[in-house]
């Protein structure tokens, strides 16, 4: 399914990257590779080889350290992106300019550890891209990620819905769909990974108006790459999908909220040391019984039995 420009999307980055002030942009994405690399240090081992793909302008590399990764590859659609992106402080870095849609430069079992942070909405074939990571990660190797979910600036997509039907009799898809928390699941388990662990973030950004979070949206470099895209916004639809975001969604202080939904995925590549899952049928309770859970586990009061031996020395006494 092709469903994204890529050439396109380079060039986005390309020009977001040209922008003096490009760095006023990075708030949501060094946010994201904040709480990623969180993740990755919450792991309880170094990795010699870790793989970041699409690593932007190294929100990610910038909290990397050498007690948690060895040598750490970066790869970047944007040659722009690329050449302005932050190295770790204190491990090896390598950077690589190439598209991920395209077959991995790796040898198999080559990577002990894949991270790629709000990247991986971009790709075309997302199921093909898992596959290739799960290829060249190590037996026991981890793969960590963070994706815009399905809520993500849904404040936005309905006030230009609404305006577009309403102004112009039809509407044209101006944000580009994101992935489903249980879709996710889906597709790391068809790639082969197991020991699942997906949970959410979501972060509400106000700004002054729609024009201003548009704005911020091409700086990062996220506006609208999809195939169907529609080139121009005609404003009066653009004037009216500012008044009703303003009055559909609007805060006290008169500015407009945005939702930003990431979902934080982990998975590992089998081996033989993982637990395997508990046989079916070998719990003790039942879920239905979740509400009585307290009053099941407490445990009884052991009686205390005396010996005879202090039975006698009590009797002395």
């Amino acid at each position: 399914m092709n469903v994204f420009d890529r050439k396109a999307k380079e060039l986005q980055r390309d020009r977001a990257a040209a922008q003096e002030d490009v760095g006023v942009y990075d708030y949501l994405r060094s946010e994201a590779g904040y709480r990623l690399a969180d993740r990755i240090k919450d792991v309880s081992r170094k990795f010699d080889k870790a793989l970041d793909i699409g690593c932007g302008r190294g929100q990610v590399a910038e909290h990397i350290y050498c007690d948690m990764v060895g040598r750490l590859y970066q790869t970047e659609l944007s040659k722009g992106f690329l050449d302005q992106s932050k190295s770790s402080p204190e491990a090896e870095t390598v950077k690589m300019h190439l598209d991920e849609e395209l077959p991995l430069p790796f040898e198999d079992n080559e990577m002990d550890l894949v991270v790629s942070s709000l990247n991986l909405h971009w790709v075309n074939n997302l199921p093909g891209l898992l596959q290739q990571i799960h290829r060249i990660l190590k037996p026991d190797g981890c793969f960590i990620a963070a994706m815009f979910g399905g809520e993500t600036l849904f404040e936005l997509r309905c006030s230009l819905q609404l305006a577009e039907t309403e102004r112009e009799g039809g509407f044209a898809p101006h944000i580009s769909p994101f992935t489903s928390i249980r879709d996710v699941g889906n597709l790391l388990n068809r790639a082969g990974f197991n020991l699942l662990t997906i949970d959410v973030d979501t972060i509400v950004v106000s700004y002054p108006t729609m024009f201003e979070l548009m704005w911020d949206l091409k700086g990062m470099a996220e506006n609208n790459a999809a195939w169907s895209r529609k080139v121009h916004l005609h404003r009066d639809s653009l004037l009216a999908a500012a008044s009703i975001y303003r009055e559909s969604y609007g805060n006290k202080d008169g500015s407009v909220p945005a939702t930003f939904e990431i979902l934080f995925m982990i998975g590992w590549k089998p081996h033989s040391s993982q637990a395997p899952p508990a046989e079916r049928g070998s719990g003790e309770f039942s879920l239905k019984d979740l509400k009585n859970l307290p009053a099941l586990t407490k445990k009884k009061p052991v009686p205390v039995i005396q010996s005879d031996k202090q039975d006698q020395l009590s009797k002395t006494k």
